[in-house]
């Protein structure tokens, strides 16, 4: 019906009078009689289609001069699901861009991290996104700014850094010009309750939302030094461009489609700076900007998926907040339990992680270290490490890749790259490649048929495990989520 790069007006003011929160952060509403641009689901009075215009992004609006709506925050919505769905070079560039590389390395850093020149990818993002990179930055960082404004008490020169401005007067004029307002006003009198390098924020998700399958999940998958949970909860250590992180995550179920719901996260940040991307890191761990109506649709009247999907609405699909350490975490847990995976890893992490510093509250009840870099583990001797020597050799060879910059494992990358690049490293298969595209790059259509983990969960409801791929091609673009619906049928430590 509408995805981000082409808007039909027709489509989307359907969506706007019906006010469907599924198109939030799909197109934003721009009301020329006003001149302020809303999310589709804003509860004001609907204007008149001769008077609106419909953008893909909020700088798309802010580029034609809107500013944003103080009713709706049209900003503060979850990404569109679409470009995971696509993967093309804008939507990869959207989710570096909101891992703050154009704040650190310029329009030109996001240009070669997504294959192109600077020039050409400019001409690709105005085309389908309806403005730049700078735009785009930018109004990614008035976002932040505005959440920071509203719940914390940071002073307004911290705002302005940690939200990726390079002056408090570009910081100033850019909350003037999107928000109406100055930075004072928008503080108001709204509750604050974080203060120094300890923020305390609330992510927003797309409902339904299965946040305790999803805590289940990365608990059974923890690495002891680097990950801990609890009942509620879920704490990691992130190393972050600027340094060293913690952040923790209240995950609960939300079953009720078109609210909207809220992850409560507190991040401990060694420098404010790195707020943006570590938000957007832990977006991708949340999946938070998948569209669980649409992935649900799809799978209605299929005899094996939809009494699954019905019985556990907003399965997510667990990505992670650095793709280096999900792929050396996947090359450990090639051919042996995940336990044993497990227990490897914590070995890394003991022997070479780096130990959190004492102003993040690190202890021995939750994370100790942050995981590993590729860059140290590629200097290692494969013959020393604790398993396999083929296997050693092979993740000190990924690690190498890693390091030189020849694979990257971030939303910028072009998924068919990465995965022939895998699987030239000798002693890395389809499996740990398929499974490192499903977390690390965000694929929403990834399927592994030889799992041990799907063909026990496809004995469990009856089927042959011999039919997987069969039955795989109708699950598609999906497969990805029915590859998680198949896992949470059984015991989680069972895979």
């Amino acid at each position: 019906m509408v995805t981000p790069m082409h808007l039909d007006p027709e489509s989307c003011y359907r969506a706007v009078k019906s006010r469907d929160r599924r198109f939030d952060g799909v197109f934003y509403t721009a009301v020329r009689t006003t001149g302020i641009y809303c999310r589709p689901s804003c509860p004001a009075r609907t204007p008149s289609f001769s008077n609106v215009t419909f953008h893909p992004t909020a700088a798309a609006a802010q580029a034609a001069g809107y500013r944003a709506c103080k009713r709706c925050l049209p900003d503060a919505t979850p990404g569109s699901p679409d470009w995971d769905v696509a993967a093309d070079a804008a939507g990869r560039a959207m989710r570096l861009i909101g891992d703050g590389v154009v704040d650190r390395d310029g329009v030109e850093g996001l240009a070669a991290r997504i294959g192109y020149t600077s020039r050409h990818l400019t001409r690709i993002l105005t085309q389908e996104l309806g403005a730049g990179p700078l735009a785009l930055a930018r109004a990614k960082r008035a976002q932040t700014a505005r959440v920071l404004l509203e719940t914390t008490e940071l002073g307004v020169a911290d705002v302005a850094f940690a939200a990726g401005f390079s002056s408090v007067r570009q910081f100033n004029e850019t909350i003037r010009e999107v928000y109406a307002s100055t930075p004072t006003q928008l503080r108001g009198r709204r509750g604050r309750g974080s203060t120094g390098g300890t923020l305390q924020l609330r992510l927003a998700v797309r409902t339904p939302f299965a946040g305790r399958a999803l805590l289940v999940f990365l608990a059974s998958h923890g690495v002891p030094g680097v990950e801990s949970a609890d009942a509620t909860s879920y704490t990691r250590s992130l190393l972050l461009p600027h340094g060293p992180a913690l952040v923790t995550l209240e995950l609960a179920d939300e079953p009720e489609a078109g609210v909207t719901a809220f992850v409560p996260a507190t991040f401990r940040l060694s420098d404010v700076r790195d707020l943006a991307a570590a938000v957007e890191r832990v977006r991708r761990l949340l999946d938070a900007d998948c569209d669980p109506v649409a992935v649900a649709q799809a799978f209605t009247g299929d005899p094996l998926l939809g009494p699954l999907v019905t019985a556990l609405p907003g399965l997510r699909v667990p990505g992670a907040v650095d793709g280096d350490e999900l792929a050396v975490r996947a090359v450990l847990g090639q051919q042996v339990s995940l336990a044993a995976g497990r227990t490897a890893a914590a070995k890394l992490v003991r022997a070479h992680g780096d130990p959190l510093p004492a102003l993040l509250g690190a202890g021995d009840d939750g994370p100790t270290h942050t995981f590993p870099t590729a860059g140290v583990l590629a200097g290692l001797d494969p013959e020393t490490l604790p398993m396999p020597r083929s296997r050693g050799r092979a993740l000190v060879a990924l690690c190498r890749a890693l390091a030189d910059g020849e694979i990257r494992l971030d939303r910028g990358a072009d998924r068919d790259v990465v995965r022939e690049a895998l699987l030239a490293i000798h002693g890395i298969g389809p499996w740990t490649a398929d499974y490192i595209a499903l977390r690390a790059l965000g694929h929403p259509d990834v399927f592994l048929p030889t799992d041990i983990g799907v063909r026990d969960a496809l004995r469990g409801l009856g089927r042959d495990p011999a039919e997987a791929t069969r039955l795989a091609a109708g699950w598609s673009p999906w497969r990805s989520y029915a590859q998680l619906h198949l896992w949470h049928t059984l015991a989680l430590e069972e895979y």
